[in-house]
């Protein structure tokens, strides 16, 4: 019988839920991305009282890009052997997933869909994803 697989993710999480043989299984995956990352470095000016040049915003996008790119790499590992794929949650990490997903070649053409959605509590997810592949 066939892994279907929906997950609920957003930049903080994701909440796996596997159904195999009618049992369903959840795992919960931490991203640990904080949104603003405070590098060390930088320097003041030599004017008294005058503006502080912190790090550039630059390093700090791309070390925000790599967590995140370790957190989606995360995510796949745990979806590896799934034939069907339901991504679903808020904001923009759905997309980045999916994206991330196109680009394994193992996993490209398993995703059947990418819905919004709001926030939803572990129980409320796996409904949702029971209810989606009983169609």
């Amino acid at each position: 019988m066939k892994r279907k697989v929906g997950l609920w993710i957003d930049h903080k999480k994701a909440i796996i839920v596997a159904i195999k043989d009618g049992e369903a299984t959840v795992k919960l995956i931490e991203s640990n991305v904080e949104p603003r990352v405070r590098l060390s470095g930088g320097s003041r000016t030599a004017t008294p009282y005058g503006p502080e040049d912190v790090a550039s915003e630059g390093k700090r996008d791309e070390k925000y890009k790599h967590h995140l790119a370790t957190y989606y790499s995360e995510v796949i590992q745990a979806i590896r052997n799934a034939d069907a794929i339901l991504i679903f949650g808020p904001g923009e990490a759905k997309g980045e997933l999916k994206r991330a997903i196109e680009e394994s070649k193992d996993l490209r053409g398993r995703i059947v869909g990418v819905e919004s959605a709001d926030k939803m509590t572990q129980r409320q997810i796996a409904a949702k994803v029971r209810d989606y592949f009983a169609k």
